[in-house]
C-alpha cells in the first residue's frame, strides 16, 4: 500500500472490490461481488440504506414478466421520445436481469406491497424499505461499509490501472485509504445541490474521479431534467402531477401545461410567473388512497401547511434533478460495465443510461431497474478482474490522483460556496439549461471555464473545507461536459432542446461522448457501431 502521501493516522483496507456509493447500485454491487467471492468494502458519503435519492420515497421498477408481447411494448414505448439512441440488446438485458432480481428481493424475503385483490405488487419498491433491506443483506454477505466517508480520489498503479481510493470521515475527520484490486463507482448523478428529494449528496463526485483516471461519458447533453415540485418542498415526485391541473395566479387554466409533454410550458410560464397546481383530473377517492399509501412522505408538506392538493391550488416550481434523471454519465465499454480504464467499473445513475433510455429520462423505473442490473453486473466483473490478479492485486504500488479542489500550488484561496453558487447561476436557470442556444450555452462556459481555472489554482484546503471544496469542482466539472456536449449537439434530441435547431436531425442519431479537464473534449459515436459490442 504504497503511496506519496501515506500517513499513519489513516484507516488502511484492503479488499478484492471497492464500492463507492451506497445506494441501489452500490449495495447491488456489494451483494453481486461479495456473493461471487469478493472481499468487499463499500463506502458512502451519507449513511448506507438512508442516503440518496431512491432511499427517500418509493421507487417504480421496469419490471416485466416476460411475455413477448409486454416485453415489446417496454421497450418501444421510450424508443421515439429518446431519440432512438437506446438498444434493444441491453433493453432485453436489463429487463432479464431486473426481473430475476425483484424475485430474488422476494424470494429473501423482502415484503412488496400488495393490491385491493391481494396480488403482489412487484414494479414498486418503497424506499426506505428497500435500502433497509440492502444494507442489512450486504452486511450478512460480509462486506464492510463505511458510513458518512466519501471517496475524495482513486488510486492507480504504475500502469494506469484503478486500484482504490482515498477519503475522509466526515464525522471523525479521519483519513481512509483502501487499496483494492477493482473499483464501482456507484456514486450517483448531480443535481447540482437543487434540493430536490433526496438528492443532495449527488454531487457527481464519481464523475470527476473517473475523468481523472481517463474515463470518458456518454450522453451529457441529456443532464437537463427538472422535475415539479411545490415551491416551499423539496419533494420532487412528478408522477402525481398527472392528475393536476396546472393554472396562473389568477386561477385560469395554463393551455398545454402538464406533467409529462408539457413541462416545458410551465417552465416558460415560471420565467415570467407563478404557477399553481391542484390535484383534480379524474380524481376519486380510491385514487388519493392509493396516492398516500403508495407516497406518505408527498403529502407530508402539505399535511403540514394544512394544504389538501386535492381541492386547494398551490404554488409550483420546476427543480433540477441534472444527471440523476437525465440520461448521461459515466461511459461503460461493453456488457460487464467496465467503463474505458482498467479496473473500474460504473454503476446507477453514475453510468450513462443512454442504452436503455436514450436522450430522454427513463424516469424512476428505468432508472431503478437499471440501478440494480449494473449493479449486479458490475460487481461480478469486478469481482472476476480483482480475483484474476493474484497477488499482484496487494503487491502493485500506487499513487492518488485527485486534482481540483484537493491539492493546489496556487496561493489563491477559493470558497467552495461561491463557486458552487456560480456553478448554480448557470445550470438552474429554465433559459440557460432546458431551453438552449449556442450563445446561451457559450456564455456559460467562459464563466464556467474561468471558475475551473481559479480552483485548479488554489491551493489545498483544509480538512474542514475539503468535501465542500471537492464538490465543488465535480460540480463546475460536470456542468461543462454538459455544456461542450450541448454545444455540439446542434439539434433538439430527447430532453436536449436547442432554440436555434428546434429540429431532429436525423444525420445526428449518434451518441456524443465526452472528457477531459483543463481542455474538455466532445466527439461523437456511431450508435450502429456500438450495438455489435454488445454481447447477451
Amino acid at each position: 500500500m504504497n503511496d506519496s502521501h501515506q500517513d499513519a493516522s489513516y484507516l488502511n483496507l484492503a479488499a478484492d472490490v471497492l464500492i463507492i456509493g451506497g445506494g441501489p447500485a452500490g449495495t447491488w454491487a456489494a451483494w453481486s461481488a461479495a456473493t461471487s467471492g469478493a472481499k468487499v468494502v463499500l463506502v458512502d458519503k451519507g449513511y448506507c440504506g438512508t442516503s440518496g435519492a431512491a432511499a427517500a420515497s418509493g421507487n417504480g421498477v421496469w419490471y416485466v414478466p416476460p411475455d413477448p408481447e409486454q416485453r415489446e411494448a417496454a421497450m418501444a414505448s421510450r424508443e421515439a421520445m429518446g431519440g432512438f439512441l437506446a438498444e434493444r440488446q441491453w433493453m432485453k438485458r436489463v429487463l432479464d436481469r431486473t426481473y430475476d432480481n425483484i424475485n430474488t428481493l422476494a424470494d429473501e424475503g423482502y415484503r412488496f406491497s400488495v393490491d385491493a385483490e391481494g396480488k403482489v405488487i412487484r414494479r414498486s419498491l418503497q424506499g426506505p424499505e428497500y435500502m433497509r433491506f440492502m444494507r442489512r443483506k450486504i452486511k450478512q454477505a460480509g462486506v464492510k461499509i463505511l458510513d458518512h466517508s466519501p471517496a475524495l480520489e482513486l488510486l492507480v498503479d504504475a500502469e494506469g490501472a484503478v486500484a482504490g481510493a482515498k477519503g475522509i470521515n466526515r464525522q471523525t475527520g479521519e483519513r481512509w485509504k483502501v487499496q483494492a484490486g477493482a473499483v464501482v463507482i456507484a456514486t450517483g448523478g448531480c443535481a447540482f445541490l437543487s434540493k430536490a428529494l433526496g438528492c443532495n449528496v449527488l454531487t457527481g463526485d464519481g464523475y470527476l474521479m473517473a475523468a481523472e483516471v481517463g474515463a470518458d461519458f456518454s450522453g451529457m447533453e441529456f443532464s437537463n431534467a427538472y422535475a415539479i415540485s411545490p415551491a416551499f418542498s423539496s419533494v420532487t415526485k412528478t408522477r402525481y402531477y398527472d392528475w393536476a391541473s396546472f393554472t396562473y395566479e389568477d386561477g385560469t387554466v395554463i393551455e398545454g401545461a402538464g406533467s409529462k409533454r408539457g413541462r416545458s410550458v410551465i417552465a416558460k410560464t415560471l420565467l415570467t410567473q407563478p404557477v399553481y397546481a391542484r390535484l383534480d383530473q379524474n380524481m376519486d377517492e380510491a385514487t388519493k388512497a392509493w396516492m398516500r399509501a403508495s407516497q406518505a412522505n408527498f403529502f407530508v408538506v402539505f399535511d403540514r401547511a394544512r394544504i389538501d392538493p386535492f381541492t386547494q391550488r398551490f404554488p409550483i416550481t420546476l427543480r433540477l434533478e441534472g444527471t440523476v434523471r437525465g440520461t448521461g454519465g459515466i461511459r461503460i465499454t461493453d456488457h460487464t460495465c467496465a467503463t474505458s480504464v482498467k479496473g473500474l467499473y460504473a454503476a446507477g445513475d453514475a453510468a450513462t443510461r443512454e442504452l436503455i433510455c436514450g436522450g430522454f429520462t427513463g424516469g424512476g423505473s428505468h432508472n431503478a431497474a437499471w440501478a440494480m442490473s449494473s449493479g449486479y453486473w458490475s460487481g461480478q466483473s469486478a469481482t472476476n478482474y480483482a480475483l484474476s490478479l493474484g497477488e499482484k492485486a496487494s503487491q502493485r504500488s500506487v499513487h492518488p490522483v485527485g486534482a481540483a479542489g484537493l491539492y493546489g500550488e496556487g496561493h489563491h484561496k477559493f470558497s467552495p460556496d461561491e463557486a458552487i453558487a456560480a456553478t448554480q447561476a448557470e445550470v438552474f436557470p429554465y433559459d440557460r439549461n432546458l431551453f438552449r442556444s449556442a450563445t446561451v450555452l457559450g456564455e456559460s462556459l467562459e464563466r464556467l471555464d474561468d471558475l475551473w481555472q481559479e480552483i485548479r489554482h488554489s491551493h489545498t484546503p483544509d480538512d474542514s473545507q475539503i468535501v465542500r471544496s471537492r464538490e465543488a469542482a465535480a460540480m463546475v466539472a460536470t456542468a461543462r461536459w454538459m455544456y461542450n456536449s450541448g454545444l455540439q449537439r446542434q439539434e433538439t434530441r430527447g430532453m436536449h432542446k436547442r432554440m436555434d435547431y428546434p429540429q431532429q436531425d436525423p444525420n445526428q442519431q449518434d451518441r456524443l461522448l465526452s472528457g477531459g479537464l483543463d481542455q474538455i473534449w466532445v466527439k461523437p459515436e456511431s450508435v450502429v457501431a456500438n450495438r455489435e459490442l454488445v454481447t447477451v
